[in-house]
């Protein structure tokens, strides 16, 4: 399955996993338990693990623009984890479609992702 998803911190932590190439159909699964936890808990901090992700489909870009929009507000902090530059790029470019903190680490700084995403702007 190109996303899994984890529920940390009560479910206002959520670790998304893409591996492979994404599908349109992949966000069916996706965006209902985003906003699941959006209408439980209001904004959420994410931390997405683009480690061995590789592409989007044109349908799978299509979904994730509509969802950038949609949730624009929705996203308190955004960890990035990658491995390529590419990555680290989309990491920047997502910066215009959320008012989410946004960083980008490397895959070998994972334990650093996830601290940060667990105590930015801590409340």
């Amino acid at each position: 399955m190109p996303i899994q998803l984890e529920e940390e911190n009560g479910g206002k932590l959520l670790i998304v996993h893409v591996t492979g190439k994404l599908d349109g159909t992949d966000y069916e699964q996706f965006v209902p338990e985003f906003e699941r936890l959006v209408q439980q808990h209001g904004k959420l901090r994410l931390l997405f693990d683009m480690t061995d992700f590789h592409e989007w489909t044109a349908s799978a870009l299509w979904a994730d623009t509509q969802f950038a929009v949609l949730h624009f507000s929705d996203i308190d902090c955004l960890a990035v984890v990658g491995e390529t530059k590419w990555q680290q790029g989309m990491a920047t470019f997502c910066k215009s479609f959320t008012t989410a903190t946004v960083r980008y680490f490397d895959q070998l700084n994972g334990v650093s992702a996830r601290r940060w995403v667990e105590n930015a702007y801590a409340k």
